[in-house]
Protein backbone atom coordinates (compact mmCIF):
# COMPACT_ATOMS: atom_id res chain seq x y z
CA UNK A 1 0.00 0.00 0.00
CA UNK A 2 0.93 3.62 -0.54
CA UNK A 3 0.24 6.33 1.23
CA UNK A 4 0.02 9.33 -0.65
CA UNK A 5 0.98 12.71 0.64
CA UNK A 6 -1.29 15.95 0.09
CA UNK A 7 0.08 19.23 -0.07
CA UNK A 8 -1.04 21.46 2.43
CA UNK A 9 -1.77 25.47 1.58
CA UNK A 10 -2.31 28.12 3.59
CA UNK A 11 -1.24 31.62 5.53
CA UNK A 12 2.09 31.41 7.01
CA UNK A 13 2.13 33.12 10.30
CA UNK A 14 4.28 36.00 7.91
CA UNK A 15 1.93 36.66 5.35
CA UNK A 16 -0.59 36.99 8.13
CA UNK A 17 1.12 39.93 10.11
CA UNK A 18 1.68 41.15 6.52
CA UNK A 19 -2.10 41.61 5.35
CA UNK A 20 -2.81 42.77 9.23
CA UNK A 21 -0.68 45.69 8.83
CA UNK A 22 -2.30 46.61 5.30
CA UNK A 23 -5.26 46.22 6.16
CA UNK A 24 -4.34 48.34 9.24
CA UNK A 25 -2.52 51.36 7.09
CA UNK A 26 -5.53 50.92 4.71
CA UNK A 27 -7.89 51.60 7.35
CA UNK A 28 -5.87 54.30 9.24
CA UNK A 29 -5.90 56.38 5.72
CA UNK A 30 -9.88 55.78 5.66
CA UNK A 31 -10.88 56.95 9.33
CA UNK A 32 -10.64 60.56 8.60
CA UNK A 33 -12.78 60.77 5.59
CA UNK A 34 -15.31 58.35 7.07
CA UNK A 35 -15.53 60.71 10.31
CA UNK A 36 -16.40 63.88 7.86
CA UNK A 37 -19.02 61.70 6.07
CA UNK A 38 -20.80 61.15 9.26
CA UNK A 39 -20.68 64.41 10.43
CA UNK A 40 -21.98 65.82 7.10
CA UNK A 41 -25.05 63.41 6.75
CA UNK A 42 -25.76 64.06 10.46
CA UNK A 43 -25.80 67.96 9.11
CA UNK A 44 -27.83 67.00 5.83
CA UNK A 45 -30.34 64.90 8.48
CA UNK A 46 -30.54 67.56 10.77
CA UNK A 47 -31.32 70.28 7.99
CA UNK A 48 -33.75 68.13 6.17
CA UNK A 49 -35.95 67.75 9.65
CA UNK A 50 -36.32 71.73 10.02
CA UNK A 51 -37.03 71.75 6.45
CA UNK A 52 -40.18 69.17 6.65
CA UNK A 53 -41.12 71.16 9.98
CA UNK A 54 -41.25 74.64 7.92
CA UNK A 55 -42.75 72.91 4.85
CA UNK A 56 -45.53 71.18 7.28
CA UNK A 57 -45.76 74.69 8.63
CA UNK A 58 -46.37 76.11 5.99
CA UNK A 59 -49.38 73.45 4.41
CA UNK A 60 -51.10 73.48 7.94
CA UNK A 61 -51.26 76.98 7.49
CA UNK A 62 -53.08 76.97 4.16
CA UNK A 63 -54.83 73.48 5.09
CA UNK A 64 -56.13 75.23 8.25
CA UNK A 65 -57.04 78.75 6.69
CA UNK A 66 -55.22 80.14 9.65
CA UNK A 67 -51.52 81.09 10.82
CA UNK A 68 -49.17 78.13 12.04
CA UNK A 69 -46.00 79.13 13.73
CA UNK A 70 -42.61 77.77 14.29
CA UNK A 71 -40.68 78.86 17.01
CA UNK A 72 -37.32 77.67 18.97
CA UNK A 73 -37.72 75.51 22.24
CA UNK A 74 -35.54 74.54 24.37
CA UNK A 75 -37.90 72.61 26.15
CA UNK A 76 -40.91 71.57 24.27
CA UNK A 77 -43.59 73.07 25.78
CA UNK A 78 -43.05 76.71 25.11
CA UNK A 79 -41.27 79.49 23.06
CA UNK A 80 -37.60 80.46 23.99
CA UNK A 81 -34.24 79.52 24.36
CA UNK A 82 -32.12 78.54 21.37
CA UNK A 83 -33.07 76.65 17.91
CA UNK A 84 -30.95 73.88 18.71
CA UNK A 85 -32.28 73.46 21.68
CA UNK A 86 -35.17 72.48 19.29
CA UNK A 87 -38.52 74.14 18.43
CA UNK A 88 -42.09 73.96 18.21
CA UNK A 89 -44.58 73.89 15.22
CA UNK A 90 -48.02 74.99 16.26
CA UNK A 91 -51.56 76.44 15.45
CA UNK A 92 -51.32 79.93 16.18
CA UNK A 93 -55.03 80.79 16.75
CA UNK A 94 -53.94 84.80 17.46
CA UNK A 95 -51.69 84.89 14.74
CA UNK A 96 -49.09 86.87 17.77
CA UNK A 97 -46.39 84.50 17.83
CA UNK A 98 -46.65 83.23 20.84
CA UNK A 99 -47.66 79.44 22.09
CA UNK A 100 -51.07 79.65 24.26
CA UNK A 101 -51.85 76.72 26.09
CA UNK A 102 -55.29 77.40 26.40
CA UNK A 103 -56.25 77.86 22.62
CA UNK A 104 -52.96 77.10 20.58
CA UNK A 105 -52.72 73.76 19.34
CA UNK A 106 -49.09 71.49 19.28
CA UNK A 107 -48.62 70.31 16.07
CA UNK A 108 -45.02 69.11 15.94
CA UNK A 109 -42.43 69.00 17.95
CA UNK A 110 -38.73 68.76 17.72
CA UNK A 111 -36.15 67.66 19.95
CA UNK A 112 -32.55 69.09 20.50
CA UNK A 113 -29.87 68.99 17.72
CA UNK A 114 -27.53 66.24 18.71
CA UNK A 115 -24.12 65.95 19.14
CA UNK A 116 -23.05 69.98 19.90
CA UNK A 117 -24.41 71.04 16.19
CA UNK A 118 -26.10 74.50 16.31
CA UNK A 119 -28.42 75.97 14.73
CA UNK A 120 -28.58 79.93 14.02
CA UNK A 121 -30.11 82.50 12.08
CA UNK A 122 -29.01 85.86 10.70
CA UNK A 123 -31.79 87.18 11.60
CA UNK A 124 -32.16 89.42 14.79
CA UNK A 125 -35.59 91.32 14.62
CA UNK A 126 -37.40 87.87 13.84
CA UNK A 127 -35.28 85.18 14.56
CA UNK A 128 -37.04 83.94 17.04
CA UNK A 129 -40.02 82.41 14.99
CA UNK A 130 -41.75 81.90 11.85
CA UNK A 131 -45.13 82.37 11.45
CA UNK A 132 -46.79 81.20 7.93
CA UNK A 133 -50.39 83.26 6.96
CA UNK A 134 -53.19 80.88 6.27
CA UNK A 135 -52.17 81.53 2.40
CA UNK A 136 -48.49 80.14 3.07
CA UNK A 137 -46.30 83.56 3.62
CA UNK A 138 -43.99 84.00 5.99
CA UNK A 139 -45.14 86.94 8.03
CA UNK A 140 -42.70 90.08 7.79
CA UNK A 141 -39.56 87.01 7.33
CA UNK A 142 -36.64 86.87 5.36
CA UNK A 143 -33.72 84.65 6.82
CA UNK A 144 -30.95 82.74 6.64
CA UNK A 145 -30.80 79.62 9.37
CA UNK A 146 -27.37 78.07 9.65
CA UNK A 147 -26.55 74.54 10.83
CA UNK A 148 -22.98 73.90 12.18
CA UNK A 149 -21.00 71.33 13.82
CA UNK A 150 -17.44 71.48 15.10
CA UNK A 151 -15.92 71.62 11.87
CA UNK A 152 -17.30 75.16 11.73
CA UNK A 153 -18.52 77.43 8.70
CA UNK A 154 -16.56 75.89 5.85
CA UNK A 155 -18.54 72.78 6.24
CA UNK A 156 -22.10 74.21 7.20
CA UNK A 157 -25.60 73.76 5.89
CA UNK A 158 -28.41 75.88 5.35
CA UNK A 159 -31.86 77.11 4.59
CA UNK A 160 -33.01 80.48 3.52
CA UNK A 161 -36.65 81.32 4.06
CA UNK A 162 -37.98 84.21 1.67
CA UNK A 163 -41.39 86.46 2.67
CA UNK A 164 -43.53 84.47 0.19
CA UNK A 165 -42.75 81.57 2.51
CA UNK A 166 -40.47 79.33 0.06
CA UNK A 167 -37.42 77.96 1.30
CA UNK A 168 -34.01 77.22 -0.81
CA UNK A 169 -31.25 75.26 -0.02
CA UNK A 170 -28.76 78.13 1.26
CA UNK A 171 -25.28 78.54 -0.85
CA UNK A 172 -21.81 79.34 0.99
CA UNK A 173 -22.22 83.03 0.09
CA UNK A 174 -25.84 83.33 2.45
CA UNK A 175 -23.92 81.40 5.22
CA UNK A 176 -21.89 83.78 7.71
CA UNK A 177 -21.63 82.43 10.92
CA UNK A 178 -21.88 79.63 13.19
CA UNK A 179 -22.72 81.41 16.35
Amino acid sequence: MRIEQQKITGFTLIELIITLAVAAILLGLAAPSFTDMIKDNRLIAQTNEFTASLNLGRSEAIKRALTVTICKSDNQTSCGGNWQGGWLVFEDVDGQGDLDSGTDTIIRVHAALSNGNTLVSNSSTTSNRITYDASGFAMNYNSTFTFCDDRGLSSAKGRVISPSGRIRVASASDLTSCS
